[in-house]
């Protein structure tokens, strides 16, 4: 028996365009002698089934199901591929965790606080093999005292928006003059921010995924920006950032990064396919984590897909051991 499976695809924020993209790559790969496939954009004016020769029809909230022609399609399941918010953030996944429909990704909790940089440098510190970053958490309105801040952290430091997903409002500060403008940016996005030493290292970024009852470490990416970090812009423009895939990493590094990484999937609770990035520090080789994503891109150019075809696997041959793992 055929799965009927919603690929959501959208979402609420600027990243909805990635959000499209990858649902295309996504719709091109999945086995479909197994599955049969109904794209549903979620945005601001609503979720709708758009079929190719016909009008907008409107999901039912009430049990995610569509009404085509008097007929009731229900689903056996959602690939989640909305990055950012209410993807990404753990909403849609409370939703369906309520009407009772399995999804591909990590749960409510999980997706929620990861979105949240601080929180989630909190829980994975303490991993063996992983160091963060020393920062600060500030709030909007809050009582912080940037002399303080300057006089606790080492420059040059990166100031993000703490829940921020695709590194808008985000600035790399060389001068402690610098600071307030900085932090006045970033306000503009989020009314939290991190504040954080710079770490200098080689940047990677590797997908994890669960498969078969096994955590699997694809092959990393090697991050090579031409900006000066990996920003919006180095992240969606053709040729601003080489990328290496693998990664080069001695057989020490590799090892230590798949056990680092393996114990972050478990200890965050993670579920279908994540990415995590991280630094090699140059003079020390120490692993520095810098964040996960819970809903990576999987436009043809992201990372996911390139470490997929790196291990020698097809598309379609991931996408279906993922969805056999989380969907049942």
């Amino acid at each position: 028996m055929k799965k009927t499976i919603a690929l959501l695809t959208g979402g609420t924020t600027g990243e909805w365009v990635v959000s499209v993209k990858s649902a295309a790559t996504i719709a091109q790969n999945i086995d479909s002698d197994l599955y049969d496939v109904y794209k549903i954009m979620l945005n601001d004016k609503g979720w709708f089934y758009e079929p190719a020769d016909s009008v907008k029809i409107e999901v039912d909230k009430n049990d995610f199901s569509l009404n085509i022609e008097g007929r009731k399609i229900k689903f056996d399941g959602v690939f989640i591929v909305i990055h950012g918010s209410p993807g990404e953030d753990g909403k849609l996944q409370g939703y369906f965790d309520m009407i009772g429909i399995p999804y591909t990704t990590c749960d409510a909790l999980t997706s929620s606080i990861t979105m949240n940089k601080g929180y989630t440098k909190a829980i994975v510190d303490g991993i063996d093999n992983l160091n963060v970053a020393k920062s600060v958490q500030i709030f909007k309105g809050g009582n912080y005292n940037v002399a303080q801040i300057k006089q606790d952290l080492k420059l040059p430091y990166f100031v993000k928006p703490n829940s921020g997903g695709s590194s808008i409002g985000m600035s790399k500060v060389k001068h402690a003059d610098d600071l307030e403008t900085a932090l006045e940016k970033a306000f503009k996005e989020d009314t939290q921010i991190l504040i954080e030493e710079f770490v200098s290292g080689r940047e990677f970024s590797v997908g994890v995924f669960g498969a078969e009852g096994k955590i699997n470490v694809l092959p990393a990416t090697e991050v090579i920006p031409a900006n000066e970090f990996f920003d919006f812009e180095a992240k969606y423009t053709p040729g601003a950032t080489e990328e290496i895939t693998p990664g080069r990493m001695n057989d020490e590094e590799l090892k230590r990064v798949q056990q680092v990484v393996t114990d972050v999937y478990k200890k965050l609770n993670c579920r279908g396919v994540v990415r995590i990035d991280y630094f090699l520090e140059h003079e020390t080789g120490k692993f520095y984590f810098i964040e996960i994503n819970t809903i990576p891109g999987q436009t043809a150019t992201s990372f996911i897909p390139q470490q997929v075809s790196a291990m020698g696997l097809s598309l379609k041959t991931f996408y279906t051991r993922l969805m056999k793992e989380t969907l049942g």
